[in-house]
């Protein structure tokens, strides 16, 4: 497989208002690129942690998992993605397996970091996932791994979907779940037994989630659709969110009244008042809208466009 090198880009904002007055909103604020990383990284996704670290996923092109310090920017640890499956519990299995890195989620108590292996290779992995899918394909399914960030060692495994994607672990740090791609599914593992206690059916190509501070309520993008699943984390049951065509990300509100969107084909995103139950409006960043990310103040969103590789920041009050 072609080996890809992208490089690691970091940004931070500056400020256009005077320098004694208080700390601006991040709507009044520039984006200036202060450093790129380069070197053997192939992140599918970046993610920090709110406590000081910062992760690169490195998918199957580099098989690890890069973790960076947000404070002075340098290389704290490569984790490689191999893991002997037979130690973990896994019988079946014999000799080490490699993974491919997609999405990352730390847990709330800052102890470990989760990430979602798109394959696993090794023997008796035969049939790697693909894009293009449907439970129908019988590709194999995959892992999610557990990096203790004292030792920066892989502590844990735990069987998933095909082709899994974005991984969250709940606020209250009682769940992980997982969307699986080509299983159409979203994992739900508890954490007290750690264990998949959960399988929900979600519909083609599960993708963002996102989930109330309060722990209360999952909301799932059906990226091969045009609606969100509204997950409540009691009882499992769901209802549905016409959101639009393509929902990829998700991010909410610092006060979870309003859900934030991106819509892949059309390139926007969207806002919806969740306490209305309605559209706010819709913003075009760019082609292909994909991760979005939201300011602590909640006053500006990020979104990365693919097609157009730009990064767009949103004013939310707009």
């Amino acid at each position: 497989m072609r080996r890809v090198f992208i490089s690691l880009c970091v940004l931070t904002l500056l400020s256009t208002s005077p320098a004694h007055t208080a700390e601006p909103l991040s709507q009044d604020t520039q984006m200036k690129l202060i450093k790129t990383f380069r070197g053997n990284l192939s992140p599918k996704s970046v993610l920090s942690s709110g406590t000081g670290l910062v992760s690169a996923h490195n998918m199957m092109y580099n098989h690890t998992v890069a973790i960076f310090d947000a404070k002075n920017l340098e290389l704290l640890s490569t984790v490689k993605d191999s893991v002997d499956l037979k130690s973990f519990g896994y019988g079946k299995y014999n000799g080490t397996y490699r993974g491919a890195p997609v999405e990352g989620a730390f847990s709330p108590d800052g102890k470990y970091l989760y990430f979602t292996n798109y394959a696993m290779y090794g023997k008796g992995f035969n049939k790697e996932g693909h894009d293009t899918c449907s439970p129908a394909s019988g590709y194999d399914t995959s892992y999610l791994s557990r990096i203790n960030l004292r030792t920066y060692q892989i502590d844990a495994v735990y069987p998933v979907g095909s082709v899994p994607k974005v991984v969250k672990v709940t606020p209250d740090n009682k769940y992980i779940l997982v969307s699986n791609w080509c299983s159409y599914t979203l994992s739900v593992i508890s954490i007290a037994e750690q264990k998949t206690i959960k399988s929900i059916k979600i519909g083609r190509y599960p993708r963002g989630i996102v989930v109330t501070n309060d722990s209360a309520f999952a909301y799932v993008a059906e990226m091969g659709g045009n609606r969100l699943h509204r997950i409540n984390l009691s009882t499992f049951e769901q209802t549905y969110i016409p959101i639009g065509s393509n929902p990829r990300a998700l991010v909410l509100s610092p006060d979870n009244k309003i859900l934030y969107a991106t819509l892949n084909v059309s390139g926007q995103v969207i806002a919806w008042d969740l306490v209305a139950d309605k559209s706010l409006g819709k913003a075009k960043v760019g082609q292909a809208a994909r991760s979005l990310d939201i300011s602590s103040d909640g006053t500006a969103l990020f979104v990365t466009s693919f097609k157009s590789g730009t990064i767009s920041k949103v004013r939310t009050s707009d």
